[in-house]
């Protein structure tokens, strides 16, 4: 009967309990329009200039500003290389991949009633490339203060044992996926250090709820290994007017998917005379999937024929997502002078309940001038609040606890976008220069971005073939884990693309 009444409470109030972090909110928040070559020799700044199928998802009118139907094709290589620093070990990694950048086309009607001020309109549909998750690098070094040990110790402390341990009977397999069922993710992560030994409760009894751990004594030779890989893809349908040549005016309706997975390893040893446990070594898988709706308005005026000014609305995303999880814990201990491997294997997928995600708005203020047929210069300069990220019910307590971290940890982040273009005949010369700030108040925990591109194009008439390379670098800490074991492994990463467009008149 108590367990009947545990597992009914635990389907009310603990179906959203997960392992959500800040770390998430930012991840799906940020948006790095790959793009086209032409838009990424420029560094993305297209708010005023339009004409090109990826300026289209920095402004809606951009579309507006083509003369004929268009159709474009990209393709990215892509190299992520990190330099790790964990107490000292050093460590490089880098990861090459080559993925579909943009694909697009916009068809472009004239007004055929000649007396009439609006010109013309346009429809297009488009996929971009919108984040790249691939990463895969491994940090190392003797921590002389945390140990993994720490994590399930403070994972356990005020719990019951009797809520963290397996009844007579059950095995592993099924208590962590009931415990998990009847009180989430914190009960599951006591559960794995109770059965691998490496906490310990004061009294041996149901209501004991102090725990120690079983490794001590400092110097934890600790190896973290992190892989990812997924993507946040966009698909916008785009539609834009023309009022006498000299006003544009679109509106996107844009879907958005998103595909993550990460699997972390730790590996940490001692050879410490107080510590029992002597090795361990703790998997974390991750997928996530989730789908979500954001809209955009955008205008671009012609001051005169060389000034042009744009201004855009990024409505925040709201996204659908769902989660599933597993682990594994082996650990090492000596008792009675052996050495016992233990192994705690559940085998267990936690598939969680659906929730919402809602990323923050962004508007765009745009100004270019255009030398003619010679040249242009162009700049984006936007701003996003990351501190409206918010997950959804926010009614329930663990998700208003991470909206409240995210409140007190995230700031409003700027971005400046500087793109300038030189025409010889058929040959385009295109350079471009960018600086995001950091989304976090701490910008010793998260830098602040800055990169260069260049790029160079030719038309052939109908058809036009662009290249670009562009090259970006950010400083960030990486937390292990959000509990115990929270040191960071500093992280300098460089991001290297190639990107090679193929466009054409319809």
């Amino acid at each position: 009967m108590k367990k009947l009444l545990m597992l009914c409470i635990g389907l009310v109030s603990s179906s959203f309990i997960l392992a959500q972090d800040i770390t998430d909110a930012v991840r799906y928040s940020m948006d790095e329009i790959q793009g086209t070559a032409r838009f990424k020799a420029m560094s993305g700044a297209f708010g005023a200039l339009g004409g090109d199928m990826s300026s289209v998802n920095i402004n809606p009118a951009g579309s507006a500003i083509f003369n004929n139907s268009h159709a474009s094709v990209s393709l990215g290589l892509y190299n992520k290389s990190n330099d790790i620093n964990y107490f000292g070990g050093i460590n490089s990694s880098s990861d090459l991949n080559v993925d579909l950048n943009q694909l697009g086309a916009v068809f472009v009607f004239d007004n055929m009633n000649s007396n009439s001020l609006w010109k013309k309109f346009s429809l297009s549909v488009a996929y971009d490339s919108s984040g790249n998750f691939d990463d895969d690098w491994v940090a190392n070094g003797t921590n002389p203060n945390n140990s993994i040990g720490d994590y399930f110790r403070l994972n356990a402390q005020g719990l019951r044992l009797d809520e963290i341990s397996a009844l007579p009977g059950e095995s592993i397999s099924q208590a962590y996926s009931e415990i998990g069922s009847l009180f989430g993710f914190q009960n599951q992560q006591a559960f794995l250090g109770y059965e691998g030994y490496i906490i310990n409760p004061l009294e041996d009894t149901d209501e004991n709820t102090n725990y120690t751990s079983n490794i001590n004594g400092g110097d934890y030779n600790q190896r973290f290994a992190y892989a990812s890989t997924g993507y946040n893809g966009k698909l916008a349908f785009n539609f834009a007017t023309s009022y006498n040549d000299k006003f544009y005016f679109g509106l996107n309706l844009n879907s958005h998917f998103i595909n993550y997975e990460r699997s972390t390893f730790l590996n940490e040893r001692n050879s410490n005379v107080s510590s029992t446990v002597t090795n361990v070594n703790f998997e974390n898988n991750l997928l996530t999937t989730g789908t979500g709706f954001s809209l955009q308005l955008g205008g671009i005026a012609k001051i005169t024929e060389e000034l042009r000014v744009g201004l855009s609305y990024n409505s925040p995303t709201w996204y659908r997502v769902s989660d599933e999880t597993s682990q594994y814990l082996s650990t090492n201990r000596i008792e009675d002078g052996q050495n016992i491997n233990q192994v705690i294997n559940p085998n267990v997928i936690n598939v969680y309940e659906e929730y919402k995600l809602q990323t923050p708005a962004k508007i765009t203020g745009s100004l270019a001038y255009v030398f003619g047929k010679r040249g242009l210069l162009s700049l984006d300069y936007s701003m996003k609040d990351y501190s409206n990220t918010k997950f959804k019910p926010t009614s329930d307590a663990y998700f208003s606890a991470i909206n409240n971290d995210i409140n007190d940890r995230l700031t409003s982040a700027a971005t400046i976008r500087l793109g300038g273009e030189y025409r010889y005949k058929q040959i385009s010369f295109r350079g471009g220069y960018r600086f995001e700030e950091s989304p976090y108040k701490d910008t010793d925990f998260y830098g602040d971005l800055t990169g260069y591109s260049l790029g160079i194009g030719y038309n052939f008439g109908s058809i036009n073939l662009d290249l670009a390379f562009s090259q970006a670098t950010r400083d960030t800490n990486y937390q292990l884990y959000n509990v115990g074991l929270t040191d960071a492994a500093s992280i300098e990463t460089n991001y290297t693309d190639f990107v090679v467009t193929l466009g054409f008149n319809l």
